[in-house]
Order: structure tokens, then C-alpha cells, then sequence
């Protein structure tokens, strides 16, 4: 009988510190210890953020382990996020990787987080067969992502600007919505009339996305009905969430679509942050119903940031035999 493969993942670039133990790809723990201190500021703050994870990353590895029944002596390999994120968070999750990963002289493997995302549809079943195609919508990321197997992805197109849950999130702050805004929206957004303001599309070349335009278009409108009515934005707040996701989502599927429709691809997906949404996900399964896709949605925990997506890729790597030397750096930004 082969020996099983016991994976430790850390996740760590943004304000999330998160670990899971994955063994043979399946996911036994996957432990996420939040930050809220970045409330009070609107915005996550970087340096905040790294002393949170030197705080967090031990006991959140230490839970993880126990809840996966798993000692540390059985792990066979450390995985970690390389890429991208804020670069003093990635140092944090690196350099313990690093050092789990000496002092068990095991290897260590590196993975973007991009990737990871798309990945994690592969951690519960149904799992999509290849080729498939994911839409990646995040704070940091917005991509339509063609998988052709576990490690061979292409972006066939992104954001020149902002990305989806950045403009969330920057329309919630105009509205003066607490940080993070963006499930705000889409929680208002489900009493809201969707039709009820119009706001532009942008219309981008091929598979690319931009959403600083409707951002600009929100503000110089609520500019504008605040100079006539003072409290417009509470008074109509619903329906400016609405009509505001409602764009942002038509965006998002007009491009999906359109990929589909070109690569005669029926398994098609998304992931990321904002794959949350309640209204992307029933605008995703609806627009699979007409055009008979076979839809896949991961589950909400593995949707944010967390370390079993990082498992899971780590999962596929290990069984290539690609492994990271202990000279690797993260990087905020990094092409896949």
C-alpha cells in the first residue's frame, strides 16, 4: 500500500491567516483566523495585517493539525502562498512554511493564488472535467480563466483597472457602508429594483474587463441627486445596491458568455471572494440553464481566501513533482 500524502497549507496574503491539512486531496482541516481590527480604517492596513499573522499563524497551524488528526511528523510536504498579495503578509506565511518545512526536511511548494482559486472547485465533488472554464472575481482580480487540466490555465482576459470586488467595495464606501462593503451591497441589493438606475457598461476588446468607469459614473450621479435631495443615497440605498450589482454582474456574464460561446466550452465555473455573491451565483446558474452549461459553484468557506484551496493545488503539484528551493520570495504581483 503507498504511503499517503499529508499536505500542511498556509495561506496568507491579505488579512486572513489560514491553514488546512489536505491528505491524498481530500481536506481534513481548514482553520481561517479573520482580522477586524481593519474596520475601524475602511480598508485593510499592510503592516497591521503581517504582525496579525505572526500572531495568528501558530495557533491557527497548531488547531489545524489537531482538528485534522494529523501529527506534524506525518506532514510530507509544506505548501504556501507565493503570489501575489501584500507582500508583508506573503513574508509571514514563507517564512514559517520555510521553517516547518526544514525542520521536517520535507519539501515545500509554492503556489499562486490564482490558481488556488480555480482549484478549489476540485476539493469537493462535483468536480469539473477539463477543458474548463472559471471566472475569478475578487477584491484584487477579476479573470476568465481557461483550465485545460489541474496546472495548465490561461487567462484569456482581465481588468485594465479595477477589479470587480474593488468596485464593491469603493461604491459601499460612497454610500458610506462599513468596511467590507461589497456582501453589504449584495445584501441591500435583494430588496433593491435592479432596473431602477442605469449606469454605463464598458465596453472592453475581447475577454477584458473594466470597472473604474462605472465607480466614476456611481459617484458623479450620487453627486449629483445629493445636491437636489441631501439624504438620496438612504433613501433610495436599496436600489442603488441593486442597480449597481446588477451592472457589475451583467459585466462579469457578458464576458463569460462570450468565452463560452468562442471555445464551445460547456463546464464552466467561478471563484474568488466575490463568487459569494448571491447575485452572481443565481445570475451564473440561470444563464447555465439557457445555455445548457454544466455550472459549478464552490462552497461559500472556500470561496474567500483560505488554505485548503492551497492544499488542493499543492495536492497537484506534489503528484508532478513540483517542488520550490528554499531561496523562493514572495512577490506582490506575479504572472501565472
Amino acid at each position: 500500500m503507498s504511503q499517503s500524502i499529508n499536505i500542511l497549507a498556509i495561506e496568507s496574503s491579505c488579512d486572513d491567516t489560514s491553514a488546512a491539512v489536505v491528505k491524498d486531496g481530500v481536506v481534513l482541516s481548514n482553520l481561517i483566523a479573520t482580522q477586524k481590527v481593519h474596520e475601524l480604517y475602511g480598508g485593510v492596513v499592510p503592516e497591521m495585517a503581517s504582525r496579525a499573522h505572526m500572531q495568528n499563524i501558530i495557533p491557527v497551524v497548531d488547531v489545524a493539525l489537531q482538528q485534522a488528526g494529523i501529527d506534524k511528523k506525518e506532514i510530507n510536504a509544506v505548501a504556501f502562498t507565493q503570489a501575489p498579495g501584500l507582500i508583508g503578509s506573503l513574508l509571514v506565511g514563507s517564512c514559517f512554511a520555510k521553517a516547518f518545512a526544514q525542520s521536517l526536511d520535507v519539501p515545500l511548494i509554492a503556489v499562486h493564488h490564482m490558481q488556488a482559486h480555480v482549484l478549489a472547485h476540485f476539493i469537493d465533488d462535483p468536480k469539473p472535467e477539463f477543458p474548463f472554464l472559471c471566472l475569478t472575481v475578487s477584491g484584487g482580480h477579476t479573470q476568465v480563466v481557461l483550465c485545460k487540466s489541474h496546472l495548465e490555465m490561461e487567462v484569456l482576459g482581465e481588468t485594465i483597472d479595477d477589479a470587480a470586488g474593488e468596485a464593491f467595495d469603493k461604491v459601499a464606501k460612497m454610500l458610506g457602508l462599513p468596511y467590507p462593503g461589497g456582501p453589504l451591497v449584495d445584501k441591500l441589493a435583494k430588496e433593491g429594483d435592479p432596473l431602477r438606475f442605469k449606469f454605463p457598461l464598458s465596453e472592453m476588446k475581447d475577454f477584458d474587463f473594466s470597472f473604474s468607469g462605472l465607480k466614476t459614473s456611481v459617484m458623479y450621479f450620487l453627486q449629483k441627486e445629493r445636491k437636489l435631495d441631501p439624504e438620496f443615497s438612504e433613501k433610495n440605498m436599496n436600489d442603488i445596491c441593486a442597480s449597481v450589482q446588477y451592472t457589475i454582474i451583467k459585466m462579469l456574464m457578458t464576458k463569460l458568455r462570450k468565452a463560452a460561446k468562442e471555445l464551445g466550452i460547456k463546464n464552466i465555473g467561478i471563484a474568488g471572494g466575490v463568487s459569494a455573491n448571491s447575485g452572481l451565483r443565481t445570475a451564473l446558474q440561470t444563464t447555465g440553464d439557457e445555455m445548457g452549461w454544466n455550472v459549478f459553484i464552490p462552497k461559500f468557506e472556500y470561496c474567500t481566501d483560505n488554505a485548503a484551496m492551497i492544499g488542493i493545488t499543492a495536492h497537484y503539484k506534489y503528484l508532478a513533482g513540483e517542488f520550490a528551493d528554499m531561496s523562493i520570495i514572495p512577490t506582490a504581483r506575479a504572472a501565472w
